[in-house]
């Protein structure tokens, strides 16, 4: 036990009023002072060096990397949506601007590839605010250029692959090195305690869904380390990182119910699933985000070009350009890559917040 010394037997001598003035002074000067250098140092740093300073005024900072417009969405929205309204710090990096995206709707079929991204940058912000997520952002390459929609090949159902002929602007034709180190800078802007992206197979094997897992991956290395090109920069680690994943039994029930109802398209619930469809036991938490559905809906419809909703049918699902349809689900699903599993936890052991454990300061 630690003994904290009392007063002393002799105070000494009392200060003057002239004496207590002078010393009440000489706190002031020194309050100014500090303010002073505080400005000074203030005034050394860039805009984004004090906006990272700002970031830790909020006390809980939440980064999703994407690739395209509609991922998020599809995948996270209504976390998204929960911590949001909650109050946390929410940002979504996305890769591309989806240049390659199937398009649904017939009376947009004539967009080519920089129309399409035009158009699904103004479907990316609505989707935003109907999620309440303020900082959305492109991943850009130093020079302020973008990475472009790689596209994709199916090899079999829920199984994508990269293409031929892919444009060398492509972020799947991009050096991995570089797409981390930029992907690092936000992360160190940002200053997430939580990171959420995609599981190894991209979550059906879609070439940008796989480079942005990967480097992703990389980028949380470089961004706790230091970084020579640019010394003056405060590495960042990050606490925990999730991957966004479904449930084997969840993910087949719901197809189930789907055919029962007779939805035209549904997929077999016994067949081949994705790569994000996982054993039960692979999943680490969950987030239930039944009171953002609404919300969640609205930034659906946002995403016209992608997909359309069946919400007047038995099982209400979203389909995208091949026209099979996915169960909408309350709860969104993940498996801790990174850091240490808290409570509380539900009754199968999942953690139910994905800032559990974590000393927020």
């Amino acid at each position: 036990m630690t003994t904290l010394p009392g007063p002393s037997e002799d105070p000494g001598p009392a200060l003057t009023p002239d004496e207590t003035a002078g010393a009440g002074t000489a706190s002031h000067d020194a309050l100014e002072a500090a303010a002073d250098l505080v400005d000074d140092v203030a005034g050394e740093l860039d805009p984004a060096g004090l906006e990272s300073m700002e970031r830790l005024d909020q006390p809980r900072r939440l980064l999703f990397v994407h690739a395209h417009p509609d991922d998020e969405t599809i995948g996270t929205g209504g976390t998204m949506a929960r911590y949001a309204q909650a109050g946390a710090a929410v940002t979504l990096l996305t890769a591309t601007r989806g240049e390659l995206g199937d398009i649904v709707p017939p009376e947009l079929a004539h967009l080519g590839p920089d129309e399409l991204a035009e158009h699904r940058t103004h479907e990316l912000a609505t989707a935003m605010e109907a999620l309440g997520v303020e900082d959305h952002r492109f991943l850009t390459r130093r020079d302020g250029s973008g990475y472009r929609d790689s596209g994709m090949v199916w090899l079999r159902p829920g199984q994508a692959a990269v293409g031929e002929d892919v444009d060398p602007r492509s972020l799947a034709a991009a050096d991995p090195e570089e797409v981390a180190q930029r992907i690092a800078d936000v992360v160190r802007e940002v200053r997430p305690q939580v990171v959420v992206t995609y599981e190894p197979g991209g979550g059906y094997g879609h070439p940008d869904h796989v480079r942005v897992h990967e480097a992703t991956v990389r980028a949380l290395v470089l961004a706790a380390g230091e970084d020579r090109e640019q010394p003056d920069v405060v590495p960042w680690s990050v606490a925990k990182v999730y991957w966004s994943v479904q449930p084997e039994s969840l993910a087949r029930a719901g197809l189930r119910a789907l055919a029962e109802a007779g939805a035209p398209g549904a997929a077999d619930p016994d067949g081949c699933l994705p790569s994000a469809v996982v054993p039960d036991a692979v999943v680490t938490t969950v987030v239930d985000a039944t009171a953002q559905v609404a919300a969640r809906v609205a930034a659906l419809r946002a995403h016209a070009t992608q997909l359309t909703l069946d919400l007047d049918t038995p099982v209400p699902a979203l389909r995208l350009s091949n026209d099979v349809p996915q169960p909408l689900q309350p709860l969104e699903h993940y498996q801790l890559a990174h850091g240490v599993p808290g409570g509380p936890f539900d009754a199968d052991g999942r953690e139910t917040d994905l800032f559990a454990g974590i000393a927020l300061s």
